[in-house]
């Protein structure tokens, strides 16, 4: 079977600056604890901003979930870095937790973005759950270090009745399956996705 490289590219679709920029990510990348097919290359070609794209998207390889989508808008000479929309790819319209942004060489940027990358890869990352007759019914990615949650979801029908009556009489509103962390108490399962000891 064919080995997948990291932040794999035609080369056709990048410049020699723009290669060489990929290439330094490529080789750092081969010791990060991520699927080659997480880590991904946009040609300017297909940008909508007409700058070379690079992410890593964070999954929970056990619920086979995208977690978060981290990546950086590079022009040649400098670059942009930050969470990044999951469809669209596009930088947010403020500076976030983690926003990152330099000017330089494509050898020297590369090589600070792959830093840029594998702190937020280091950061203790857990799958908090709520669950009801053996059932999930709430769940929450977070990270360990801040308690910054990332992601969550909540499935009314599968929550304990009292829990539902009691968010219906608070007048707790919940949408696209958002949560409220505190009104649910500590969860029942906290499982490690990564970061902290070696990933599993």
């Amino acid at each position: 079977m064919e080995e997948v490289p990291w932040f794999e590219y035609e080369e056709d679709d990048l410049n020699v600056t723009q290669r060489l920029f990929v290439d330094v990510l490529a080789e750092r990348a081969s010791s990060w604890q991520v699927d080659p097919l997480d880590t991904v290359v946009v040609p300017p070609a297909n940008a909508s901003d007409r700058e070379l794209i690079v992410w890593v998207d964070i999954v929970d390889p056990q619920r086979h979930r995208g977690i978060l989508t981290v990546g950086a808008h590079f022009n040649g000479s400098e670059i942009h870095a930050d969470k990044l929309h999951n469809q669209h790819f596009s930088l947010p319209d403020g500076v976030t937790e983690f926003s990152f942004t330099a000017a330089g060489n494509p050898t020297g940027l590369a090589e600070r973005t792959a830093a840029w990358f594998e702190a937020i890869l280091a950061r203790p990352l857990v799958r908090c759950e709520w669950q009801h007759r053996g059932r999930t019914y709430a769940v929450r990615y977070e990270f360990a270090d801040t308690g910054r949650g990332l992601t969550e979801g909540f499935e009314e029908a599968l929550a304990p009745r009292r829990l539902r009556e009691r968010f219906a009489a608070e007048g707790i509103v919940r949408g696209r399956g958002r949560i409220n962390r505190a009104g649910l108490g500590e969860p029942d399962l906290t499982t490690r996705i990564r970061g902290g000891q070696a990933d599993q």
